[in-house]
């Protein structure tokens, strides 16, 4: 149902499948099937993972599959009731989003302007579209060549379950791609897709990308750890935000599925907000 129905990504299914398999296994120690848990067993389950040392953000994603897949037995008439109807949801920490500021990323977009060869037009290409739409890593990587052909404004994006939303590109982005469609040599048009890896048949993948970026962190000076795809997904939020765009439009260009997911950014109003009261408040000093 996960991957027929709601179009999960592999590493979902094989997390939420990790998850089930520890829990069936749960089960089974105590004489049950997991079509007949109790609630005693599921809340005796849960409290077991905080004894196993596991953190809050790793059992809040136990106690979600767990919920999902007993509302898929009810609903399938596998059992009765749903043993994790009382559950609590184990308490997770704030942890506000790390972005670049924005002369970092302009000096990240230079340093793969500047990196040689076809390496480089794919490095700016990439970094120039993640930085422009906030897309995904897996999103990027799963544009074909055809994407960004001729004088297409927009991408239409298959995210996460499915859904779909149109993302506005920038010049630039256009510009970029545009200077890498040139270079994909006869091997290379073999391949259909944007950014191919080694194996011109296959997209590239996200160790090889994230091998790409290393390299162009450090060309700019900055720390490769702080740079990643999510880092720069977080960035393009923070700095739309900064500039004024509203938590709803932010929302349907992410692909989030709820708007309070896409809540974490509300630091950046806030410092906005602070600085507009400072600014414009008669009593503000200055």
């Amino acid at each position: 149902m996960l991957a027929a129905e709601r179009g999960h990504a592999r590493n979902t299914l094989a997390a939420y499948a990790a998850d089930l398999g520890d829990y069936a296994a749960y089960a089974a120690s105590r004489g049950q099937t997991v079509a007949g848990a109790d609630a005693e067993l599921t809340r005796d389950y849960v409290a077991g993972l905080s004894a196993k040392g596991l953190s809050p953000r790793t059992q809040a994603r136990r106690v979600s599959a767990l919920r999902q897949f007993h509302r898929f037995l009810l609903r399938e008439g596998q059992s009765r009731d749903d043993p994790t109807a009382l559950l609590d949801t184990p308490r997770l920490p704030l942890v506000l989003p790390k972005y670049l500021g924005e002369a970092e990323v302009e000096a990240l977009l230079a340093a793969a302007r500047r990196h040689p060869g076809r390496s480089g037009l794919a490095a700016s290409a990439a970094l120039e579209i993640l930085y422009a739409t906030g897309l995904r890593i897996s999103e990027l990587l799963a544009l074909p060549r055809t994407a960004l052909s001729g004088d297409a404004a927009v991408l239409l994006i298959r995210g996460k379950g499915g859904r779909e939303r149109i993302v506005p590109l920038s010049q630039a982005s256009r510009e970029a791609a545009a200077r890498l469609a040139p270079r994909h040599d006869k091997a290379h048009d073999k391949g259909r897709w944007l950014f191919p890896g080694r194996d011109p048949r296959r997209a590239m993948t996200r160790q090889g990308f994230a091998l790409l970026l290393k390299q162009v962190a450090l060309a700019a000076g900055l720390d490769p750890a702080r740079v990643s795809p999510h880092v720069l997904r977080h960035s393009f939020a923070s700095h739309l935000l900064a500039h004024g765009a509203d938590l709803r439009s932010l929302q349907l260009l992410l692909g989030h599925a709820d708007i309070a997911t896409t809540q974490i950014y509300t630091h950046v109003l806030a410092e906005r907000l602070q600085r507009l009261v400072e600014l414009h408040h008669p009593l503000a000093r200055s």
